[in-house]
């Protein structure tokens, strides 16, 4: 497996196309997986991580997605078309990266749960030093962060997704993507 962690000597690879996000989570959340994330932090110091874990969440009939809840101040960007940033705050303290995927009007995202030796969502926050200004950001056009078209992995498991046991039969959906070491 490709590992970028930190690195800032490489040349660089082109971002994704926006194309890429406008498709249903599940495919993007698997195809993410070996595809490296760009942060330039406000140093103008850049650092790139390959994403090894992700998790799909499909819209409103998905009880574990947060738009299933309905169009709300906090989920608003999801129902925009793919290739926007959704960060919330969980427990005060963490602040979450998904990438919005799918069309205008359908609610869905990727949370990336893992990069490179950085497993935990909350982690990867921590690390790409996230914080509420990202919320709608657009990964195409971002100075701060975006993806990198790199090789993607293909070799990996699939799991239920973590902590949502509350979400039914959606609890048990293998939506989890674990790049294979």
């Amino acid at each position: 497996m490709p590992n970028f962690a930190g690195k800032t000597d490489m040349t660089a690879f082109p971002r994704l196309h926006p194309d890429f996000f406008r498709r249903d989570a599940v495919t993007v959340a698997r195809e993410l997986l070996g595809r490296t994330i760009v942060r330039r932090f406000e140093s103008g110091e850049e650092k790139r991580f390959v994403i090894v874990e992700t998790e799909a969440y499909l819209g409103e009939d998905d009880l574990a997605c947060h738009a299933s809840k309905g169009r709300t101040p906090r989920t608003e960007v999801m129902y925009h078309e793919g290739g926007k940033i959704y960060v919330y705050l969980i427990y005060g303290m963490y602040w979450m990266l998904n990438f919005v995927t799918g069309g205008d009007g359908h609610p869905q995202a990727v949370l990336i749960r893992g990069v490179d030796k950085v497993i935990g969502s909350g982690r990867v926050g921590r690390l790409l030093q996230l914080d509420k200004s990202f919320y709608g950001e657009d990964l195409c056009a971002s100075n701060r962060l975006w993806v990198e078209d790199t090789p993607v992995i293909t070799t990996f498991a699939t799991a239920p997704r973590v902590g949502v046991d509350y979400a039914k039969e959606w609890k048990d959906m293998e939506w989890r993507f674990i790049a294979n070491d």
